[in-house]
This record gives structure tokens, C-alpha cells and sequence, in this order.
């Protein structure tokens, strides 16, 4: 596969802190900052290869290989595993047995088992997918006395330098680690039905197939991304890895563990690919084209709030629901004016 982005097979979901009517919480940080920790690259060699070790012993109980059997052959360009079989990560989000993983791992699944560090195997139920984030979750029966839970770090405090860590079973290597930074922050990648995925983390720690739905940690062992794609001209890790962020993961997993799906909302257009909020085209009989809207439009204000590019729109539009109305404040030619539109829910796959 040359020259094409190349998702890993993985098996990762992210939770987010959901409440008592889910029936089961998400491990995430309390609001409050724990102590400031020494970055890794500012210790020396000994005490940072000594800090990575305490972590992988701390946490590698945490982190489980997913096996996905479709019954069949296996034509996805998110996979590179035997036919019928996926092979990828995954990590425990709850002490009621929740497990995040990647939705392309699973995509299709007749059946899923998760084998554990200590080698014991069981079979997992899947909770639901969400492929518009390539993020699904699992569930499995097993004591809490006998998991070990990952946290989530904070969103917005991620910095291009900081150390990461990876955990996951690349071609299957259970129990594997691979170090590096975080390279970039603010990327989009796309998603298996081929919507965009905002604000994902780029990493140069090596991830390979079997990585995919791995978590992505900090020094202090907190859940920053989920492992998800490479870009390679080799087809193998060549420095270029991407993660679902922490915060679209927490996001979605709390819905699936509430509801078994996730609705989007749906502007139902395609942006101009020069950053602007500009209209290039619209879905026939889409949200947009019924609010007004028309090709050639700019999006200049979200709700009153002023907006330079398309992320922030997108952003906008992310952060809502279906069914909500969206005001709107266009440029159109050399006017301006109000539009409000009703949001959609997105479709299975990008129009």
C-alpha cells in the first residue's frame, strides 16, 4: 500500500465518566490536577528508562488483545489479518468489565474474544460501534478484583513533545511497548464510513497492525488517544501514527454504554478545501439545503460567535444534536445575512 493512510487492527474505546443511569462509570480524572510530574525528557537516561518500565508494570494488566472472527473473508482497507479474522487492542475503561477498542477491529463480528495479560481468554460481547469515530465498546464477564482500569487525562492539555507510551499486541505480540512523543496535535484523519475524525493526535512511537485501538499514555499512565491508523509508503510503521483523541473517545463510549449507538448531527455539506468555512457543494435535500443554505456560502458566525475556518464549524456542529437548530450568520456575494438551519443525523457512510 503505497502512499495511503493504513489503519492499524486494533481494539481500543475510550470512556467517558457516565452516570448512574448508564449503571456503570468510566474511569476518568476528577477535575482537580495531580501533582506536577518531571517530564520523561528531562530526566536522565537511567530514571526515564526506569519511569517507562514502573508504568508498564503498573499498567499492562489494563490493556488486553482483541480477536474478532467475521466468518468470512476480509476486504478491509483497515486491516491487514488472516480472512475472517481481526486481530487487535484494547483496554479496560470500567470495573464493570467495559473494554475500548477500535470499531474496525470488530467491524462485522460474529464473535469476539479478549485474551488478557495473564493469558486467560473469555468472550466478549460487543456494546455498540460507532464507525464515524472508529470507536467501539466491549463488555466482558470477569470479577472486578481482576481488572485493572485505565484513566483518561484531561482534555487540552496535550503539547507536541510531550512523552508517550504505547501498549498492544502488534502482529499479535501481546504485552508489547513502543515509546515516543507526541508529534502534532489538531490532525484529522478519516473514519472507516468516511467522515472526518477532528483534532486526532499524531504520534511517532511505532505502531504496527495489532496496535490499533491501543492505548496512547502519558508519563503518568493516563489514556490521551486511542491507536487507530498509520500513514506509511511501506505499509509498516515509519514514524506517522495517528489516535482517536481521548476526549472524541470518552464522548462516544458513554453514549454506547448508555444507548448502544451514537447519533451525530448533520449540516450536510461539503467544505472547501482551503481551511474557510465556505460551502462548496450540498447534499440534495440535505439540512442545509433545506434551511437555505446554498454552494458558495460562508459560514462567518456559529451562534453568535465568530468563526475563521471549517474545523471550528465542524467543531460547532459536533458539539450538538440532532434535531438542534443551528443559527447561522452567512456571507452570500457581498451580504450577509441569518440563516437557521435544523440539524440532521448523519448518515451510515459519507455522501
Amino acid at each position: 500500500m503505497s502512499k495511503q493512510l493504513t489503519a492499524i487492527a486494533a481494539a481500543l474505546l475510550l470512556g467517558a465518566g457516565v452516570g448512574g443511569a448508564v449503571g456503570a462509570a468510566v474511569a476518568l480524572e476528577s477535575d482537580s490536577e495531580p501533582a506536577a510530574q518531571p517530564a520523561a525528557a528531562n530526566l536522565p537516561v537511567s530514571q526515564t528508562t526506569s519511569s517507562t518500565a514502573a508504568l508498564y508494570k503498573r499498567y499492562k494488566d489494563a490493556v488486553v488483545e482483541v480477536h474478532a472472527s467475521t466468518g468470512g473473508s476480509s476486504d478491509s482497507p483497515f486491516e491487514g489479518q488472516t480472512p475472517g479474522q481481526a486481530t487487535g487492542s484494547g483496554f479496560v475503561i470500567s470495573d464493570e468489565g467495559h473494554i475500548v477498542t477500535n470499531q474496525h477491529v470488530v467491524d462485522n463480528a460474529q464473535s469476539v474474544q479478549v485474551e488478557f495479560s495473564d493469558g486467560s481468554e473469555v468472550n466478549a460481547e460487543i456494546v455498540g460501534t460507532d464507525p464515524s469515530t472508529d470507536i467501539a465498546v466491549l463488555d466482558v464477564d470477569r470479577p472486578a478484583s481482576d481488572l485493572t482500569v485505565l484513566q483518561f487525562a484531561p482534555t487540552g492539555g496535550l503539547e507536541v513533545g510531550n512523552p508517550v507510551v504505547v501498549l498492544g499486541s502488534p502482529f499479535g505480540l501481546e504485552g508489547s511497548l513502543t515509546t515516543g512523543v507526541i508529534s502534532a496535535v489538531g490532525r484529522e484523519i478519516q473514519s472507516p464510513n468516511g467522515f472526518t475524525i477532528e483534532n486526532a493526535v499524531q504520534t511517532d512511537a511505532a505502531l504496527n497492525h495489532g496496535n490499533s485501538g491501543g492505548p496512547v499514555l502519558d508519563t503518568q499512565g493516563r489514556v490521551v488517544g486511542v491507536a487507530s491508523q498509520i500513514r506509511s509508503d511501506s505499509g509498516g510503521s515509519d514514524g506517522v501514527g495517528y489516535a482517536v483523541p481521548g476526549d472524541t473517545a470518552k464522548r462516544v463510549a458513554t453514549e454506547l454504554i448508555a444507548d448502544g449507538k451514537v447519533e451525530h448531527a448533520y449540516l450536510g455539506v461539503r467544505l472547501a478545501d482551503d481551511g474557510a468555512a465556505k460551502l462548496e457543494s450540498l447534499v440534495t435535500n440535505g439540512p442545509a439545503a433545506k434551511g437555505g443554505l446554498r454552494a458558495g456560502d460562508l459560514v462567518i458566525e456559529v451562534e453568535g460567535e465568530r468563526i475563521e475556518t471549517g474545523d471550528e464549524l465542524r467543531e460547532a456542529i459536533d458539539a450538538r444534536k440532532p434535531g438542534d437548530e443551528l443559527e447561522l450568520k452567512i456571507r452570500r456575494g457581498s451580504n450577509e445575512q441569518d440563516v437557521t438551519v435544523e440539524l440532521g443525523t448523519r448518515p451510515e457512510t459519507a455522501q
